[in-house]
């Protein structure tokens, strides 16, 4: 499996904000998002070749029990089910951050943190050449979606950037339908960005938003604290 970085930090996003937790990133994406935070793991893969025995020991050496399984796009990884399944194993908690492209089958995960892609992250053909309509034509996946919801805790997490992200939100909730268990509480609404002067200034649009149509405020402590910069 390509591995980007293995890390040990805080979760700086979403419901378990603020838990020390170990970070898997794979390398690789089946996407490419125009406001990228870890191109290193997606628009120009980097990493090391590491065997299953060579993450656990790695994992292992931060005795945490909470992992997070991240990319790029972790569900493209060869080995990725292996790897959760021998997590799953020693008992430790996995978070599994996607976009919600790629199926669940049975992969072991306790809470499934989606990040559906919304218009606002196109990239223009300038920059993605052909990439710019394979991103287009995948990056929602409403079915898929649905599976995820379905097979247990979850979260599902918006980058926004400006007020007409609502209408394509609620568009796809629509079409995922009512999920047992699956409350309004617990989609999450992120300011675009990737530095604090950025997150502040669209910080209060985003909360606005939030408290009218009754999702959560996700900040991104992670950049609060350490800035955009690997290993955190």
């Amino acid at each position: 499996m390509r591995i980007s970085e293995i890390f040990h930090s805080i979760q700086g996003e979403g419901l378990l904000l603020g838990v020390p937790s170990v970070f898997v990133r794979t390398s690789g994406c089946n996407l490419r998002c125009r406001w990228c935070d870890t191109p290193y793991a997606s628009w120009n893969p980097e990493g090391k070749e590491m065997d299953l025995p060579e993450i656990m020991e790695r994992v292992r050496s931060y005795d945490c029990p909470h992992v997070v399984l991240t990319g790029g796009e972790p569900m493209v990884a060869s080995g990725i089910e292996a790897l959760a399944a021998t997590l799953r194993a020693e008992g430790i908690h996995i978070t599994i951050e996607t976009a919600g492209t790629i199926a669940p089958g049975g992969i072991a995960c306790d809470l499934a943190s989606l990040s559906p892609k919304l218009a606002n992250s196109n990239p223009d053909l300038e920059m993605a050449g052909a990439w710019r309509e394979r991103h287009e034509s995948t990056r929602l996946q409403p079915d898929v979606i649905r599976q995820w919801l379905e097979r247990g805790s979850s979260q599902l997490k918006f980058v926004v950037t400006r007020v007409e992200d609502l209408p394509e939100i609620e568009e796809l909730l629509n079409e995922v339908g009512a999920i047992p268990g699956f409350t309004r509480d617990r989609v999450l609404l992120m300011p675009e960005g990737i530095d604090v002067e950025t997150l502040r200034e669209r910080g209060p649009l985003v909360a606005e938003l939030c408290l009218e149509h009754g999702f959560r405020f996700a900040p991104r402590i992670q950049i609060e604290l350490f800035g955009n910069t690997r290993g955190t």
